[in-house]
């Protein structure tokens, strides 16, 4: 599409391109941003929340493939794989940790992991209603594969028309086009339906090596959108993580309801443990 202008830049790996946004002061706390599954412009989705934090953080945002302006493409969608990935476009982009991740939904378990593999790199978690390999306990391959067709089918009617641009007042009219243009491109594509697949496998790849230690934040809607026990699992992973847990009666996109309470949560949290 050419009507399509990324607002980051570019890294090729394995000849494709990843697209990297970057913005906010950069000798501040780095903030990475981790979208959920199937966000079809993660730099459009979290501009509500990151423009509240530029003053304080370095923000970065790796889109994935299939995300964003980001290749579409075949890659490997095991959760070491999903990790490096990003790893390795911040690299090659000259950044380097220790990073603060802050991962909604299902990009919680890559975060998770991440700081398995790479604890030296990471200063704390801060989860936006995020995954925990505790979410994905009482799912079986049934549904993976129900989900999977859903999309097959969605896909195949063209459903992404149907969709809404979110109310996001940070948007401009600018923005706003290339998240529909982008919202055509990338809805239900390829890379979205084999993440989903490995989903099982990569949460129980992060059950299977241990638990973490990290300063952690973390922030829950109220579930109504969200998998079967969802509170219970917040909960759950909080105690675990012995991390402070703020529960909103909101949707799962969070960030899009309560930005400007969250935003002064974060400063306050990273304040706290003194992350440089």
């Amino acid at each position: 599409m050419d009507l399509l202008e990324a607002i980051g830049e570019f890294v090729e790996i394995n000849d494709h391109k990843i697209h990297v946004y970057r913005t906010g002061n950069s000798d501040k706390p780095k903030l990475v941003l981790m979208s959920g599954s199937s966000t079809v412009a993660p730099v459009y989705d979290f501009k509500i929340l990151y423009t509240k934090l530029q003053e304080s953080f370095r923000i970065i945002i790796v889109e994935k493939f299939g995300y964003g302006y980001s290749d579409i493409c075949e890659y490997d969608c095991d959760i070491d794989s999903l990790v490096n990935l990003q790893r390795e476009a911040l690299e090659k982009l000259g950044e380097k940790g220790p990073y603060i991740l802050m991962p909604h939904s299902m990009s919680g378990i890559e975060a998770i992991r991440w700081i398995q593999m790479y604890p030296e790199e990471v200063s704390a978690l801060i989860g936006l209603d995020m995954t925990s390999y505790i979410s994905y306990a009482e799912w079986t391959d049934s549904d993976i594969e129900k989900k999977s067709r859903l999309l097959r089918r969605m896909k195949k009617l063209g459903l992404y028309r149907l969709s809404t641009i979110p109310h996001n007042d940070s948007l401009t009219q600018k923005d706003k086009k290339q998240l529909k243009l982008l919202q055509k491109r990338n809805a239900f594509n390829e890379c979205y339906k084999r993440e989903a697949e490995r989903v099982l496998e990569n949460a129980a790849t992060v059950k299977n090596n241990g638990p973490i230690k990290c300063p952690s934040l973390l922030f829950s809607s109220n579930g109504k959108q969200t998998f079967r026990n969802w509170i219970q699992n917040q909960h759950e992973f909080a105690e675990v993580m012995d991390a402070r847990l703020i529960t909103y009666d909101c949707g799962h996109y969070i960030h899009y309801f309560k930005s400007e309470e969250m935003s002064k949560e974060i400063i306050g949290f990273i304040d706290s443990i003194s992350v440089r």
